[in-house]
């Protein structure tokens, strides 16, 4: 694939982002414009390395035929490239903007040098494929007569949608928010994601024949009995945001707020100019700590510095990661490594360091006599191994230490979905409340009722919603038609599935 010798001539040379000291101030995407010469270039850097572990196994859960349309966009050819991308990804402006890139960690070439610039090559083929025109609504010839409902417009709901119109059944999205999206629309900046490169997807799947209602929370405004009494088929895709707490002292104190009440603020006042009131966070003026890495946190700092803060510390709780893969973090394995994203740059630039503090754990928040945030207290841990080899953590003794802060956002990750929606059916759900269905089956233990997603899998990446959403969109073709045409995840031919 590519140029034969091209990985051993060229180096890997990522598209740059706009510059932070420029892109602070305001919310348009961080990229720069794709150079078409430096992308073919990049392309040229695939190896035809026989056992492509970048789309499959610990590389890209939707099986991206990577390594072939990195040899299109090689050789030029870009609209062949968006016509092999779209045969395994729906949305590969979704992820081409904000999946961390398993494949690059997977990446044959990473053995020794570092990967091709897959996500930067992904993302130029769609956004070229846009600005062409070649991607255009393409409603389905025939309809099954068949009704299909979906509660959540995330990734996964999405891609569901989108593979199940394909098939020729009527599908109608159901969300609670009053946009669709999702995560896509409010729990991801506008910096990373612009909203306007979802609405285009909405407006194309629109045209195909997509249903979407909005304002409409199922569970509460709308019986989830009547969709499935209503529809031969009902496709959970809720998500999972019920967010973990950090229940310490003065929890309940002015100013510590979950990090997606903040992004999700901003998005409708500073992005849609929505009036929301006291529901907008203000970080402006103030002294902000994030607790928690990750994407939402970096997503935190980034949106605080907008918001034009005085201060800016981000809290994790583990030690920094080595520069490099350690031992017990071999190739293939995603490589934890120490990675600056867009935010902890953008913090660099303004206040001249990076905002993270290792190894720091929140013991009580500090507030004034009128319940006002004013700080935090913490204390340094320390991590060592025990004789089983598992990890400890122990506090180091003499690190306490107090932080001013007027605003702290838990970003902590999330417990799995809420439950007023599986109460009210019966939904059985695992051990750790998400909702019960195996993966490549997507039923539940309710007739006709099907869960795919963060609600099912857990939280996990936008890449892995597509890829639940498109095998649950087979399951539910096969439960109504018998068989299926779509291809089920790691198939990207149309092969026909026949139920036993």
């Amino acid at each position: 694939m590519g140029k034969p010798t091209g990985f051993k001539e060229i180096d890997r040379k990522k598209v740059p982002w706009r510059l932070p000291v420029v892109r602070i101030n305001d919310y348009d995407e961080i990229y720069t414009e794709h150079k078409i010469d430096h992308l073919q270039e990049q392309g040229a850097r695939c190896m035809d390395c026989g056992v492509p572990f970048c789309q499959s196994g610990t590389g890209c859960p939707i099986d991206n035929l990577i390594p072939e349309w990195n040899d299109l966009v090689y050789n030029g050819r870009w609209k062949e490239a968006i016509e092999r991308l779209h045969k395994t990804n729906n949305f590969p402006e979704f992820t081409g903007r904000t999946c961390p890139a398993p494949c690059e960690g997977s990446c044959v070439l990473g053995i020794t040098n570092p990967p091709v610039t897959i996500k930067n090559i992904e993302n130029a083929i769609v956004d070229r494929a846009w600005a062409e025109g070649w991607i255009v609504p393409e409603p389905p010839e025939t309809r099954t007569g068949k009704k299909v409902a979906i509660v959540g417009s995330g990734p996964a709901g999405l891609s569901a949608a989108d593979q199940l119109n394909k098939a020729g059944h009527s599908v109608t999205v159901y969300e609670r928010a009053s946009r669709i999206g999702g995560l896509l629309q409010y729990g991801i900046p506008n910096m990373k994601l612009s909203k306007a490169a979802v609405q285009r997807r909405v407006d194309k799947m629109t045209a195909e024949g997509v249903t979407f209602v909005t304002n409409a929370n199922v569970g509460k405004e709308i019986d989830p009995k009547e969709l499935i009494n209503a529809n031969d088929a009902l496709l959970l895709a809720c998500g999972a945001t019920k967010p973990r707490d950090l229940p310490i002292p003065n929890r309940e104190s002015k100013g510590v707020h979950f990090a997606m009440e903040f992004l999700t603020a901003n998005t409708k006042q500073m992005v849609h100019g929505d009036d929301i009131g006291n529901e907008f966070i203000s970080a402006e003026g103030k002294d902000v700590i994030v607790i928690g890495g990750g994407d939402t946190g970096t997503d935190c700092i980034a949106t605080s510095i907008r918001h034009g803060c005085r201060s800016l510390v981000n809290f994790e709780l583990l030690p920094k990661p080595p520069e490099e893969r350690a031992a017990d973090n071999p190739w293939p394995e995603w490589p934890r490594i120490f990675r600056v994203d867009y935010g902890h740059e953008e913090a660099d630039a303004k206040f001249g360091r990076d905002p993270r503090e290792y190894q720091i754990l929140s013991k009580e928040f500090l507030v004034d006599d009128a319940g006002n945030l004013r700080g935090i207290k913490t204390v340094e841990v320390q991590w060592t191994k025990d004789e089983q080899g598992q990890w400890k953590m122990a506090e180091v003794e003499g690190s306490e230490k107090d932080w001013p802060a007027q605003l702290i956002l838990l970003s902590m990750g999330f417990l799995g979905p809420e439950q007023y929606v599986p109460e009210s059916l019966g939904l059985e759900t695992d051990p750790r409340s998400n909702f019960k269905a195996t993966h490549g089956e997507f039923a539940t233990n309710i007739d006709k009722v099907f869960a795919a997603g963060d609600c099912r899998r857990g939280q996990s990446l936008v890449v892995w919603a597509i890829n639940e959403g498109r095998g649950a969109a087979r399951s539910i073709d096969i439960f109504l038609q018998g068989s299926s045409n779509l291809p089920a995840p790691g198939v990207t031919l149309g092969t026909s599935m026949q139920v036993g």
